[in-house]
């Protein structure tokens, strides 16, 4: 990757030149965006909640691997609130994407020593186009939690692969992916990316740049924080397992070191697949008569 590449500074904003890259090649990859004090907050919570983790499920990748994560429509107030609500966070999305947005979710990654499963090519509004998001207004932060590497399966891009629009998306395993053979036309035209991370640096990204991750091989855990975002003006059009437009108040970047709640799991709306399965998961059994 030799492009989108910003590190964070206190002055960092997203200007013509940061907002020209992700309009090119569908996402900024900025390191440091949280320093070493609030990323080891970050962890230190999630790493010493309980409540958090039983709901906790896992996702076979068609592959032999899996890969667990655990997933939550409202923010909250706690440490995990207050990162995906913060102006370096939530603020530089919004500058990103051209106007007001909200939390559609956030989720934590789990990725496992030696058992971490593969996430297929996929884009995100394959999936959030069946919820009912009319325009792919919509991108995720994603947030590295410990060190990812090639070894341990980290994030591969296909830079400007947002500009082909969407995808048709099939089941894979346990999993919804992009049309294989739609990925291997796009990859004739356009260059393959990997994502290698410190703790603490993010990936804003598209919701319709293509990326995947392999399984983990390696004696080292890849942990991920993601936050997912969608824009006011894109209200869904139906109810469905994310939120619909609620108003979100974004808090400044300080209040990360002063927040004094770890975890709060009964703020969270955490979502159960099996009490209330996805949209899209629906949509594609319905197809293949599941």
């Amino acid at each position: 990757m030799t492009e989108s590449i910003y590190t964070c500074t206190e002055d960092f904003d997203v200007t013509p030149n940061v907002q020209a890259d992700f309009d090119k090649n569908g996402y900024i990859l900025v390191r440091s965006l949280l320093d070493q004090e609030e990323i080891k907050l970050l962890k230190d919570a999630l790493e010493s909640d309980e409540g958090l983790m039983r709901h906790a499920f896992c996702r076979d990748d068609g592959e032999g691997g899996k890969s667990r994560l655990v997933l939550w429509n409202q923010p909250g107030n706690d440490i995990t609130g207050v990162m995906a609500r913060c102006e370096k966070v939530a603020g530089t999305m919004e500058k990103l994407l051209g106007g007001e947005v909200y939390h559609y979710h956030t989720k934590l990654m789990m990725k496992e020593a030696r058992t971490g499963g593969a996430f297929v090519w996929h884009q995100d509004y394959g999936y959030w186009y069946e919820n009912g998001c009319i325009f792919p207004d919509m991108g995720t932060v994603f947030i590295a939690l410990d060190q990812a590497t090639q070894e341990n399966g980290c994030l591969k891009v296909i830079p400007g692969s947002q500009r082909v629009g969407r995808i048709d998306h099939v089941r894979v395993g346990d999993q919804v992916g992009a049309d294989v053979e739609r990925v291997t036309e796009v990859r004739k035209f356009l260059p393959l990316a990997h994502v290698e991370m410190e703790p603490g640096d993010a990936l804003f990204f598209h919701c319709n740049l293509l990326h995947r991750s392999e399984q983990n091989h390696s004696d080292h855990r890849r942990w991920a924080f993601l936050v997912a975002y969608n824009r006011a003006s894109n209200n869904p059009v139906m109810e469905h397992h994310h939120p619909r437009y609620t108003p979100m108040s974004k808090v400044a970047n300080s209040v990360i070191k002063t927040c004094a709640t770890p975890v709060d799991p009964e703020e969270k709306d955490i979502w159960d697949p099996v009490a209330c399965p996805s949209v899209s998961q629906l949509s594609l059994d319905k197809k293949i008569g599941k």
